[in-house]
């Protein structure tokens, strides 16, 4: 694997580091620094020319971590990288994917475009948002499932039966679905509304949860409001313990503290495709670095990686 190289902007270091380790090389050193004024510089420290180079990067706020990918991508295809690949842990941006309001930016079109015309060849990326996204990029692209590393840490912890999936919205139910599948587990669906950003109010919650285990899947965790409400909504009901399963743990403003003081959570699992800003014990991350890593040895291999991805879409 001499001309394969794993290159990481700053946005999430810890798990391009365990990439790397997975696949037995270290990660191609870079340099990024930001001038007194703000702006980014960014240089390969190496030669990487010939190489089949995918770049590490989760497009979370500041906006700064977007361009600096956009300049890294830029640099190898300058430095005559023979392939680039975008490795996309957590697509930012992601929940703009409609004009759903008169005068509002696509903006999960626009970064699909910047990506594309900086220079990447193909994309690797992690539980979309949407799976309409996929369409975006006018270049390949392969949407990985963390499912696939989730389920076998549930299927280890053997959560005790009787046991629901719930689904916090109608977007998720397909998801919530095939965990119910796989647990064996009754499905529960949580009926929200949002009447403006970052609001949500519980209305209905539609299965029967009275003296159950509940585990509440969902995508990602922002504010942390509309998770910490259905899982209280639940509790309410008369069900036992409850778990909740997320890929992306965003964690805007207080989400953190709201998670840590919720009566209705008792344990909380989620993924590193965005760095956790501060440890607690109700929250236990399960690393998605091997599917990351095997998805790239495939990509370089020239492999299928479809059985990577079993969850319905």
């Amino acid at each position: 694997m001499q001309d394969l190289k794993v290159a990481s902007g700053r946005a999430n270091l810890p798990l391009a580091e365990k990439i790397a380790e997975y696949l037995g090389i270290t990660l191609t050193p870079t340099s990024i620094r930001n001038f007194s004024d703000g702006e980014i510089w960014v240089k390969f420290e190496e030669n990487i020319r010939g190489i089949d180079l995918f770049i590490v990067q989760s497009t979370i706020p500041p906006a700064d971590n977007i361009m600096e990918f956009l300049m890294l991508i830029d640099a190898a295809k300058r430095a005559s990288a023979r392939r680039i690949t975008a490795v996309i842990p957590y697509f930012g941006y992601a929940r703009q994917d409609r004009k759903d309001q008169p005068r509002v930016s696509l903006t999960a079109k626009l970064v699909s475009n910047l990506l594309v015309n900086a220079g990447a060849d193909r994309v690797l990326a992690v539980d979309l948002h949407s799976s309409q996204i996929q369409g975006y990029f006018d270049i390949p692209m392969d949407h990985l499932y963390a499912s696939t590393v989730i389920f076998k840490h549930l299927a280890d912890l053997k959560l005790q039966q009787p046991l629901a999936v719930a689904s916090p919205d109608v977007g998720g139910i397909k998801t919530a679905r095939a965990y119910a599948e796989a647990l064996e587990a009754s499905l529960v669906l949580v009926d929200k509304r949002r009447p403006a950003h970052n609001v949500a109010e519980i209305s209905t919650i539609i299965g029967e949860v009275k003296d159950k285990n509940v585990l509440i899947v969902d995508d990602m965790i922002d504010t942390g409001t509309t998770f910490v409400k259905c899982a209280e909504a639940i509790k309410d009901k008369g069900a036992k313990q409850i778990y909740g399963v997320v890929v992306h743990p965003v964690f805007s403003g207080k989400a953190l503290e709201l998670i840590e003081k919720s009566h209705g959570i008792d344990k909380l699992f989620i993924t590193d495709s965005i760095p956790l800003k501060r440890k607690i014990d109700k929250i236990e991350v399960i690393s998605i670095s091997g599917l990351i890593g095997e998805a790239i040895l495939r990509t370089y291999d020239n492999r299928s990686i479809s059985s990577l991805f079993d969850i319905a879409r």
